[in-house]
């Protein structure tokens, strides 16, 4: 499993013209869901973003979780694209991303368990629409985190 966390002052999900969900100030949180995915992968994932000290203290310093940030929110998007692999020619392949029977499942429990972990509403995109996600980086802090690329 691949997140892209961006720290963002808004974003929004809009499908067929209409604004689906929306947030402030908070992280904008891009999944992709791999077959070999579990729940292991989905708690890790959830507690490392909940923790993630991106958000500035009283100092200017990156040193805070969102946990610690009020008013802060959560936007969860799913994005199959981020399991593309680009090794091969110049048309990404997407043969690691999950069909939706295995990412559905995966990605409703990687909200709950987000939305448990951080103490904090997750505001959602929808599962396999086509989507306009707006964004305003804040920063930028972009970061990219694996659940396969971890110290066990």
């Amino acid at each position: 499993m691949r997140v892209v966390v961006q720290r963002v002052t808004s974003a929004s999900v809009t499908i067929c013209g209409t604004v689906h969900s929306q947030i402030g100030m908070g992280l904008l949180i891009l999944v992709g869901i791999e077959d070999r995915d579990g729940a292991e992968d989905v708690e890790y994932l959830c507690n490392k973003i909940s923790n993630l000290r991106v958000f500035d203290d009283e100092n200017g310093v990156m040193n805070n979780p969102i946990t610690a940030v009020p008013g802060a929110q959560l936007l969860v998007v799913s994005q199959f694209t981020l399991m593309a692999s680009t090794k091969k020619g110049n048309r990404p392949s997407y043969i690691r991303a999950s069909r939706p029977e295995v990412a559905v499942p995966l990605y409703n429990s990687f909200v709950d368990t987000l939305e448990k972990t951080a103490c904090l509403p997750v505001a959602t995109g929808v599962f396999g629409a086509d989507m306009k996600v707006a964004l305003v980086n804040d920063g930028p802090v972009t970061i990219i985190v694996d659940s396969h690329e971890r110290d066990f």
